[in-house]
């Protein structure tokens, strides 16, 4: 493990086509693979970006999955990371709907900015765009396009539920802009974790629109983690992608979080 608080890439820095790249940032895991170049892969168009304070009880994520180029995402990336530190003085804020709340105007308000829009215009290629805010007991998220959140505890297992947001086709950011629009498409949630250890998961559509979709059902992808621990569970989930000839590159950010509060239940159970 590291010490890294701030961590972003974008596969035009590295594309890691034919490898994986599996690393720690504190709790929080990034993996990446850049797809096989046997079945024509030669680039890698995603990005992430990863922000945390442990004392402040908070991790700020990302993942971008763009394509024609990485431009887009290179673009995104950058707006936050010009933005850092007014963007984390919100996070640092004690109440925490105040939090999400102050960040969904901030968020939208960069990207709805005359000269981050004058920017994508001059792009090449756009880009999908889900973040995820986790803060005390809460998860919050933003998404444009196609990019997957799933929430893994026991409970919500138990009745089926895995994947928090819907996946959206026809939304992007940059040379076609959702946020160009008389009114601009995208998706956003917040939702109550629950007691006990909950495993969040962010990922791009390489590992679920993989050849033979050995994880198109999450079940299977929260089944690794039971199997084995996360980073062996990581290799595994870039072994099988591989081994299923997959194309499309890989990113993925997982990390725990153990509730210790009591959280919401239904009125015969208390």
């Amino acid at each position: 493990m590291n010490n890294i608080k701030d961590f972003s890439w974008v596969g035009s820095q590295e594309n890691f086509v034919d490898s994986e790249n599996i690393q720690y940032l504190s709790h929080i895991i990034v993996g990446r693979y850049g797809g096989n170049s046997k079945a024509g892969q030669y680039k890698n168009e995603d990005g992430c970006l990863v922000w945390f304070n442990e004392i402040e009880d908070w991790e700020f994520v990302m993942v971008l999955d763009a394509h024609n180029t990485a431009e887009s995402a290179e673009k995104v990336l950058r707006l936050f990371e010009n933005e850092k530190a007014q963007i984390k003085h919100l996070l640092s804020m004690e109440t925490v709907l105040k939090t999400f709340k102050t960040l969904e105007k901030k968020i939208l308000s960069m990207f709805q900015s005359k000269e981050f829009l004058s920017t994508c215009r001059n792009v090449q290629g756009e880009t999908a765009c889900l973040i995820v805010i986790r803060k005390d007991k809460y998860i919050w998220w933003f998404s444009v396009g196609d990019c997957v959140l799933y929430l893994f505890h026991p409970e919500l297992s138990a009745l089926g539920q895995y994947q928090i947001n819907q996946r959206q086709f026809y939304e992007w950011i940059g040379q076609v802009n959702t946020f160009e629009q008389e009114v601009p498409c995208y998706s956003l949630g917040i939702k109550e974790l629950r007691q006990g250890e909950n495993r969040l998961f962010l990922t791009t559509d390489g590992l679920i629109e993989c050849p033979n979709e050995p994880y198109l059902n999450p079940r299977n992808i929260y089944d690794s983690f039971i199997i084995s621990e996360e980073e062996e569970s990581i290799k595994t989930l870039f072994q099988n992608i591989q081994e299923n000839n997959v194309r499309d590159s890989t990113t993925i950010i997982s990390w725990k979080v153990n509730i210790l509060k009591e959280v919401t239940l239904p009125s015969n159970q208390k």
